[in-house]
């Protein structure tokens, strides 16, 4: 059997050229495979049937393997060609992401600018709004004439609530001053 020595001698031409050599692919994981590493685990089980021998069973068994790598093989290219689909995808999309973020800031501010400046002017109306209404609680504004003549309801809801203002601000400087009511 000169199958040993000349076994020996080929692992160190292949270990030159691959860090593993062919016996390393049969370590590598079955997602990690591809087709030189199917090619290297052909090498190593074809001369490990050559030095079994010529039995009939052995030949037959070698048909066998011979077809079920040629199926790893397939599998491997195709599982190849899917991941280099997903690795072009990926890199299309982070194209694409890094586009969108390049625009966001051009089109970020003027959107925030427009809506500060619209907050900006509802809230000054709304001011405008409670000063007018504190300016009508107060007397300084007279009420405007509704329909119906609405405006001696209004005088008089009025001069009723001053007058609870009056007596109650008389409380408390009574209250102040020591006089009490």
């Amino acid at each position: 059997m000169d199958a040993p020595p000349a076994r020996a001698g080929d692992e160190e031409d292949e270990e030159e050229g691959d860090e593993a050599g062919p016996e390393g692919a049969l370590a590598k994981s079955p997602l990690q495979l591809t087709a030189d590493d199917v090619y290297d685990i052909s090498y190593v089980v074809g001369r490990e049937l050559m030095a079994l021998g010529s039995d009939p069973r052995v030949t037959q068994l070698q048909f066998k393997i011979v077809r079920v790598l040629e199926m790893l093989e397939a599998l491997v290219s195709e599982g190849g060609l899917a991941a280099e689909e997903l690795r072009l995808e990926r890199d299309s999309l982070r194209r694409e992401v890094a586009a969108l973020r390049a625009a966001r800031p051009a089109a970020g501010p003027e959107e925030l600018r427009d809506v500060l400046q619209e907050r900006n002017k509802f809230k000054s109306q709304l001011l405008l709004v409670q000063e007018e209404l504190q300016c009508y609680r107060s007397g300084l504004i007279p009420p405007r004439e509704g329909p119906g003549g609405r405006e001696k309801d209004v005088l008089v809801a009025r001069t009723s609530s001053n007058k609870e203002e009056r007596t109650i601000i008389r409380k408390l400087f009574s209250f102040r001053s020591g006089k009490q009511m």
